[in-house]
């Protein structure tokens, strides 16, 4: 599938705007993903924050060939698989680090569309708003059976509500 919705106006609507397919296909799988998950109500800060972090993770896994709304060889883009995605959203992994390269290098390939944006405004939305939320990094180290204390609540960046969110609605599928 293209990047971007051509209808034969080179890529535009009559009036110049053009479609970014690719992030509304990213953000209609996570939608999917959440919704079959069932773990929090849609419509939700927790559910926002998770779809976000979810369809960022995979727009950005995508097309690992290189940048751009095609793959290797002007090809389709590579569809992203289950555990590849349950290994980004991994808590042992550095996500935020990883978003920021993957932004990086699509603007560095002059990939300015329309999923860029969305996907640009998606991580400042994710990096920018702060929740406060149950303290799951400060639960017993000693005891990794130990309950987290939802009473002990601290600020975090949505991302960090959102991707452990992701990652288990993966999971559940």
């Amino acid at each position: 599938m293209l990047s971007e919705s051509t209808n034969g106006t080179g890529g535009t609507s009559g009036d110049g705007l053009a479609v970014p397919m690719a992030w509304l296909c990213a953000e209609y799988l996570a939608d999917e993903v959440l919704r079959t998950a069932a773990l929090v109500a849609p419509g939700s800060l927790e559910y926002r924050a998770g779809l976000q972090a979810l369809a960022l993770t995979v727009h950005l896994s995508e097309d690992t060939e290189g940048a751009g709304g095609r793959g290797a060889a002007g090809g389709p883009r590579t569809p992203v698989r289950l555990d590849a995605l349950l290994r980004r959203t991994a808590y042992d992994r550095p996500w935020p680090s990883w978003v920021e390269e993957r932004l990086a290098a699509r603007q560095a390939a002059s990939d300015d569309g329309p999923d860029l944006a969305l996907a640009h405004t998606a991580w400042r939305n994710l990096r920018d708003t702060w929740v406060r939320a149950a303290d799951l990094e400060g639960s017993d180290a000693d005891d990794p059976g130990s309950a987290v204390d939802e009473e002990e609540q601290v600020w975090l960046p949505a991302w960090k509500l959102g991707l452990p969110l992701a990652h288990l609605s993966l999971y559940l599928r």
